[in-house]
């Protein structure tokens, strides 16, 4: 015991009869710890919840040697969050620990595809974890059930197929039937088939979650989608917006603006054309014969934001929604018969880190949206949404950001508001935005943006040409580049 050395020992372990006495004299010493059940720690400090949370994985053969990590552990892969860990073994006391509750079973040990674990505990394969899954249990005692909930299993599989693909739900139903009598687990077999079956569309059977209802029933989303639509709708029910009459609603103060709207919509886009090039292209049909194609983007852009009765057709039902979208989109994208012109994407597409919704849910995704957008009253809330509905979505396969920009305005165009335009130097505002909404739900940053952006708009007299193209190279905004900014004192 001499040898002993509290040093060479884990952060958290623990004692057993070989070292018990050199434990304790080190506790005495002030070395180590007691934090639970034969269980002590080198960190003196540390809240000792934290530390068995952080250390589970390597406690779990110290009180089961035989342990077996399944259930709803083996799916979720970390205690419940009321602290248990399922494991079969054949001791089957429970272990009370700080902030976990190691609670064994009896059952079939590890089989072949029960991988080790992180610790030495063998882990049930994702087959057998869903099998295991599927029979019912109670939460007793205001704990957590040993088995995840039907819809949780629901939602599982609706994020594998997202994920992965159909492949991936044969695959595991395939690998389930192989190991389903071993472990005298048939019926629970039929029950995954039938649910596996009636997401892929082959079999009926009874859903539990939204998600597996809308498979089931062929109109499948994006959960990930909804929720961030739940949470800026949300935000935007709460936000007071400011009432900006339009100051360019007819005429050629009217043309001027669709004029500069269709401009920088296309160089956000990466369509880049000097002002005095686009200016032919829009109103001397002068179409450069090297790309005809980014010459049209322009012009298709032009020609839905300077149509005033285009413009102020808002949709009244999901179907008038997406034929709207189309029809607009159609118009942009006509030169580019290789995008599909109003056609939905086949392949699923994404910017940088950010992927969009997968094909097949794009549809099912747009009407769930559509939801929120129609309960919104204000004509800037909805058209922020109508804008993060397209551009969240991306439905096609290419002119999504144009043709959010322009559903967005059309909102602001019906009410007689002052629309939203994006200078090509605050390009990286709004993108910014975008991506902090996207990736981590922020909803300020986004509605701030596009209220700056739509009481800059304002603040230019369309009345002439050459007068807005002034005001616009005055306060900066035809600058590029990240760190090009609006010279602009907001009113």
């Amino acid at each position: 015991m001499s040898e002993f050395s509290a040093a060479t020992y884990p952060e958290v372990f623990v004692s057993n009869t070989a070292i018990s006495k050199a434990v304790y004299e080190a506790v005495e010493r002030g070395e180590l710890r007691k934090i639970g059940s034969r269980l002590y720690t080198r960190n003196l400090t540390e809240d000792p919840e934290r530390l068995v949370l952080r250390n589970w994985y390597y406690l779990i053969t110290s009180y089961y040697p035989d342990a077996l990590i399944t259930d709803r552990t083996a799916l979720e892969n970390k205690p419940a969050e009321d602290g248990s860990v399922f494991l079969v073994s054949d001791k089957t006391t429970e272990v009370q620990l700080p902030g976990l509750t190691l609670r064994p079973r009896q059952g079939k040990g590890a089989i072949d595809t029960g991988k080790p674990f992180i610790g030495g505990a063998r882990l049930a394969s994702t087959p057998r974890a869903y099998l295991e899954n599927m029979r019912p249990s109670r939460a007793r005692g205001g704990r957590v059930p040993r088995t995840l909930a039907r819809a949780e299993l629901e939602q599982r599989l609706d994020a594998l197929l997202r994920g992965q693909g159909e492949g991936a739900l044969n695959k595991l139903r395939d690998d389930a039937r192989a190991i389903a009598q071993a472990l005298a687990l048939e019926a629970e077999y039929e029950a995954l088939n039938d649910l596996i079956g009636a997401f892929l569309g082959t079999r009926e059977a009874k859903t539990a979650s939204a998600v597996g209802k809308a498979r089931a029933a062929g109109q499948p989303y994006d959960p990930h989608r909804l929720r961030l639509f739940e949470t800026l709708f949300g935000a935007l029910r709460e936000a007071i917006p400011t009432p900006r009459t339009a100051s360019a609603a007819a005429g050629k103060a009217a043309t001027n603006l669709a004029f500069f709207e269709a401009y920088f919509s296309n160089f956000i886009e990466g369509t880049e054309f000097s002002v005095g090039e686009a200016h032919e292209i829009v109103f001397e049909g002068a179409i450069p014969a090297e790309r005809p194609e980014d010459a049209h983007d322009v012009l298709g852009t032009f020609r839905i934001v300077s149509d005033a009765q285009d413009m102020a057709t808002l949709p009244a039902s999901s179907e008038e929604f997406e034929a709207i979208l189309r029809r607009r989109h159609a118009t942009i994208m006509q030169a580019r018969p290789d995008k599909n012109p109003g056609g939905y994407k086949t392949k699923v597409n994404q910017a940088g880190a950010t992927v969009f919704v997968a094909p097949d849910l794009v549809t099912g995704i747009l009407e769930r949206g559509f939801e929120f957008y129609r309960a919104l009253e204000e004509p800037f809330q909805r058209a922020v949404f109508m804008m993060i509905i397209v551009s969240e979505v991306h439905p096609f396969a290419d002119g999504n950001g144009r043709t959010a920009r322009i559903m967005m305005n059309a909102e602001l165009v019906a009410a007689g508001q002052e629309r939203i335009i994006i200078p090509t130097a605050y390009r990286t505002d709004y993108l910014g935005a975008l991506k902090a909404f996207s990736r981590n739900g922020l909803t300020m940053p986004l509605i701030r943006m596009l209220d700056i952006a739509q009481n800059y708009t304002g603040s230019i007299d369309w009345d002439t040409f050459d007068g807005a193209r002034a005001m616009l190279e005055a306060t900066n905004a035809f600058a590029d580049g990240e760190d090009a900014k609006l010279e602009y004192t907001r009113t």
